[in-house]
């Protein structure tokens, strides 16, 4: 069920204190204007309409020792003329006050708003690293500056909660390392035994076809744990940057790709303009090669796969589009977790054991890129990678 909001709740909450400042402004300026309003009509009234009336009837209205008959009205008339007098210098101060109450208001609203945008500032901070901050970039820190105030042990808590979860990924990927390492020496034995197996004259032929079986699945598991090591290394931060000619690494790995998995013969298309990423070159290599890889191996029998090197106003994009199986909407994000294949296969480890993607998400954030992945309505995907430049 979803939550209607209200329309002061989608407001921005700079925007709310900023109204509220006002209307608190307006509000106690309306209680002071009318306390104001009655005492200055109180002290007109008693200093000033009674004091001229009571004066003007009190004084002598003779001629020659006789009171002038018509001294009551012109009493009546000077008082009616006070009170007109003091009512319409209430009016005029009422209004101006109003005015100027508006004008400061309005002055009220907008300081108002510099306030709270300077108050939320250090909030702001603390939102742009908590969006910037991905598993490769764990190591910043908001580093706030500024008085022991609520905001400030804010920043605090979260830069401490950044030092446990930096500490508990290091751990883990060096774990995945430590393990990947370990697993590959008793791998490599094995691979060296079965492979002499296979050339001893003596063995039978059942014993041969055992040992090419157990080789095949060691050569799976090697490329597993290469993977691991790979994803493990690709999600720290870079300890180095340099230039890298994005075209020649393109070139590079399509030089180490088979076009001709299983017999079924692959067609790539190069559209490859000049374009220069800062990063590891070793890491982007592999990126493009797991990309090609991928293009090529979830393909089709004479299928196609296209590679574009484009450089834009932000970086570099680079997009392999391949034909192949449909691929449902739904599943592409799916396929740049680990261990994830199309249909929610984790079984076919002999297709791949479902690192690729995700080696080429953990590189392209560790660079300070991105990855988008669009299924084609025809079939196979379309894996851009863009890149700062």
């Amino acid at each position: 069920m979803t939550r209607v909001l209200s329309p002061w709740s989608r407001l921005g909450l700079r925007m709310r204190l900023t109204l509220l400042y006002g209307g608190l402004f307006f509000l106690a300026g309306s209680v002071l204007l009318w306390f104001t309003h009655l005492l200055t009509a109180r002290a007109l009234n008693q200093r000033f309409v009674v004091a001229v009336a009571s004066k003007v009837t009190g004084a002598p209205q003779t001629v020659f020792g006789d009171r002038l008959p018509d001294s009551d009205m012109l009493a009546q008339r000077v008082r009616t003329n006070v009170e007109q007098g003091a009512a319409d210098v209430l009016t005029d101060v009422l209004r101006s006050s109003v005015i100027v109450m508006v004008l400061v208001g309005v002055v009220a609203v907008v300081l108002g708003y510099l306030v709270a945008d300077r108050a939320l500032r250090p909030l702001d901070r603390v939102t742009e690293t908590a969006q910037r901050l991905s598993e490769s970039t764990l190591h910043e820190r908001i580093g706030l500056r500024g008085p022991q105030d609520e905001v400030k042990r804010l920043a605090d808590t979260f830069d401490a909660m950044l030092d446990r979860l930096h500490g508990v990924f290091d751990a883990q990927r060096r774990f995945i390392a430590n393990a990947s390492h370990e697993l590959r020496t008793p791998l490599a034995v094995n691979r060296t035994v079965l492979e002499v197996s296979l050339e001893e004259p003596a063995a039978s032929e059942d014993l041969k076809a055992l040992a090419r079986t157990l080789l095949g699945t060691n050569a799976r598991y090697e490329r597993l744990i290469e993977g691991l090591l790979m994803l493990a290394q690709s999600e720290q931060e870079l300890a180095a940057r340099k230039p890298v000619d994005l075209r020649q690494v393109v070139r590079t790995a399509m030089e180490q790709i088979d076009l001709q998995p299983r017999r079924r013969k692959v067609v790539v298309h190069e559209d490859l303009c000049p374009a220069v990423a800062h990063g590891d070159p070793l890491f982007l290599e592999r990126c493009l090669v797991n990309l090609l890889e991928n293009a090529i191996k979830y393909n089709v029998r004479d299928g196609e796969v296209w590679v574009r090197l484009r450089e834009e106003e932000a970086g570099v994009s680079v997009t392999v589009e391949n034909t192949g199986p449909l691929v449902p909407p739904y599943e592409v994000d799916d396929l740049f977790e680990p261990f994830r294949r199309l249909g929610g296969d984790r079984v076919r480890s002999a297709r791949g054991a479902g690192l690729g993607l995700s080696i080429v998400r953990a590189i392209a954030v560790a660079h300070g890129g991105e990855v988008e992945a669009l299924a084609r309505p025809e079939g196979g995907l379309t894996v851009t990678v863009r890149l700062p430049g």
